[in-house]
């Protein structure tokens, strides 16, 4: 029997090894990872260049405290600065810390300017930011909130694309509208550019602050480096985490100068945000999400994206719909996902579940054409036998 708290359902599978877009058992059995951790391992398994940063930077310093300098937590705030809207950055571990300081900087931020009574957040129902105490109140799903009272109050919640319910929640006390620029776990519902350029004008006329979540989607995902690029806004704070690590446990908050002077010293602090290994790692990555790299992923997201369609085509009673961006893809399904995602597991291809009966598929962001033509393969094999 595990010693292990029972808050996860576990697959009975387990792995020692990994390269690229494979798993391998224990068994030696070698699985497609079309999870990658859900959306972390955004370079694949064992990395040759993360696993030397580690190596590198392992042997010099592990960790040091926030109340000094850290030259590689520096660096990886001036690339990213650089290649973003943002002029500030807080370092996490987590996405759920992530999205936890993104609330406590715009809260703050009206603080600073003597409107206090502005600590309101907007959000869209059932939408996910995270399952820490006051992350699951902001997603206002009564599953996860279900035995975890008393409720966090601060939060109002609309209906996805329900721009009229949230204009009219916008008061004199609403400080930001909180929105993931894709729904993940939600059922990968990709929000419009054009419902984005519309709250982002809301937030503008209420002088109200935007914050996009692009836990999941960020860090080239998309195709761009952040998805809300596609519809060319600035938000003011944008909490990232996953793909940023490559596998390692780093979150952060990109943030413009304006919001940035809020967090004066004593504000926010994190033990282990913006350690040095982190940094050495994320600094790896972020040296990889290039030019290339990006016309990978949008080359590959056509070509799977396009199979995926002609494949739910030919079994229109088992696919209802192909999701997606890039590539953070979603099959919907008429048929029972449990089973679906089971018979993939089967014929070696890993995938995992989101809300709205919908399948997620999240390959590395390198991948490599022959091994989409692997999952599709076993994908257009199970539709077969479910049809």
């Amino acid at each position: 029997m595990s010693a292990l708290a029972p808050n996860y359902k576990r697959k009975n599978l387990s792995f020692i090894r990994g390269k690229g877009s494979f798993l391998i058992t224990v068994n030696g059995n070698k699985y497609l990872d079309f999870v990658q951790g859900i959306a972390v391992n955004s370079l694949g398994h064992a990395n040759k260049k993360l696993i030397s940063a580690i190596n590198k930077q392992s042997k010099k310093l592990w960790h040091v405290s926030n109340a000094f300098r850290i030259p590689e937590g520096e660096k990886l705030a001036k690339k990213l600065v650089k290649k973003t809207f943002a002029d500030a950055i807080i370092f996490q571990n987590s996405g759920a810390e992530a999205t936890e300081t993104a609330i406590k900087v715009a809260r703050r931020y009206f603080y600073s300017i003597g409107k206090e009574h502005k600590n309101r957040i907007i959000c869209i129902k059932n939408s996910f930011h995270g399952r820490t105490i006051a992350a699951i109140h902001a997603s206002g799903s009564k599953k996860m909130t279900e035995g975890f009272g008393p409720k966090v109050p601060g939060f109002d919640h609309f209906e996805f694309g329900d721009h009229k319910k949230l204009k009219k929640l916008i008061k004199k006390n609403t400080a930001a509208i909180m929105i993931e620029t894709v729904m993940g776990e939600g059922g990968i519902k990709v929000i419009p550019n054009w419902c984005i350029k519309a709250i982002r004008k809301i937030c503008n006329q209420k002088k109200i602050l935007l914050i996009l979540d692009e836990v999941q989607c960020g860090i080239g995902r998309s195709g761009k480096f952040f998805a809300f690029e596609y519809s060319k806004v600035k938000p003011d704070i944008v909490p990232i985490a996953k793909g940023i690590g490559g596998g390692f446990p780093i979150g952060a908050v990109l943030m413009t100068k304006k919001v940035a002077k809020a967090m004066v010293p004593g504000t926010h602090g994190s033990t282990f945000g913006g350690n040095p290994l982190a940094m050495a790692v994320g600094n790896a990555v972020l040296d990889q999400i290039n030019k290339n790299l990006l016309l990978n992923v949008n080359k590959m997201s056509k070509y799977f994206i396009n199979e995926l369609n002609k494949i739910k085509i030919k079994y229109p009673k088992v696919i209802k719909e192909v999701r997606g961006v890039g590539l953070l893809i979603g099959l919907q399904l008429f048929k029972d996902q449990t089973e679906f995602i089971k018979k993939l597991m089967e014929n070696k291809l890993l995938t995992i579940r989101a809300a709205e009966n919908v399948i997620r598929i999240l390959p590395p962001l390198n991948v490599k054409k022959r091994e989409i033509d692997i999952a599709l393969k076993i994908i257009n094999k199970v539709c077969n036998e479910l049809k």
